[in-house]
């Protein structure tokens, strides 16, 4: 599960880090705690080019068959065991692959049943990385207004959220990519050879986490208080 993430780099940083031009109009700020259904960069293989192109798209996927430009399910993540089948996601998956880049992200572990609490995870050095991602584009057919919308692959916890017989922070997290797989699974083609190498638990060796206050639960608090430890 992935239901907030961090990403504190301003444009020049994702241009030098992903190698990557920015499509017209993109404008967006650093952020310590997005949320779903807010408009975020993410990177894809621009169709006339075919180089790295960063654009704005929503989080939360809207497939492209869908009536009204509504799911009757939450979106913000799709399964790496079933992302290849899935109806909403398995085109993207053939087709619309793209990287999310973050630095960070949360998890609530459940104390009782009235308490969570939540933690700050990532690589580290705290350094930006990418999410393994997919996109997808509903157009209104009334307005023929676009709307781009992506998802968060997730697959099965690391050690690190999942300790074998320790407390468990969620047994789900999302797919980091590491930076020499960037182009594989940006490539157009069959998917189908990435699943077994590509979707799987990041090393948890090369992972922290750490308490945080209870401030990050609200979407409208961003500021880098919210990652200081308790």
């Amino acid at each position: 599960m992935c239901g907030r993430y961090r990403s504190r780099a301003e444009k020049q940083q994702i241009a030098e880090e992903y190698y990557a031009r920015f499509a017209d109009a993109v404008y967006f700020r650093a952020s310590y705690n997005i949320a779903p259904q807010t408009f975020q960069p993410v990177i894809r293989l621009a169709k006339d080019t075919g180089e790295r192109e960063v654009v704005l798209m929503r989080w939360g996927l809207v497939p492209y068959w869908s009536k009204n430009g509504s799911v009757s399910f939450s979106t913000i993540n799709a399964r790496a065991e079933t992302v290849a089948t899935n109806a909403a996601f398995r085109e993207p998956f053939k087709y619309r692959r793209c990287l999310v880049p973050a630095d960070g992200f949360y998890e609530w572990q459940k104390i009782d049943a009235k308490t969570k609490q939540p933690y700050a995870i990532t690589l580290k050095d705290e350094c930006l990385f990418a999410f393994a991602g997919l996109w997808d584009c509903w157009v209104n057919k009334e307005t023929g207004k676009m709307l781009e919308t992506y998802t968060i692959v997730t697959t099965r916890a690391n050690e690190l959220l999942n300790p074998d017989g320790g407390p468990k922070l969620h047994d789900r997290m999302p797919v980091i990519l590491a930076p020499k797989d960037y182009d594989r699974w940006l490539a157009p083609g069959n998917p189908s050879h990435l699943t077994v190498d590509l979707l799987r638990p990041y090393p948890a060796e090369e992972m922290k986490a750490w308490k945080i206050g209870p401030a990050v639960g609200s979407a409208k608090n961003d500021s880098p208080d919210l990652c200081k430890p308790v």
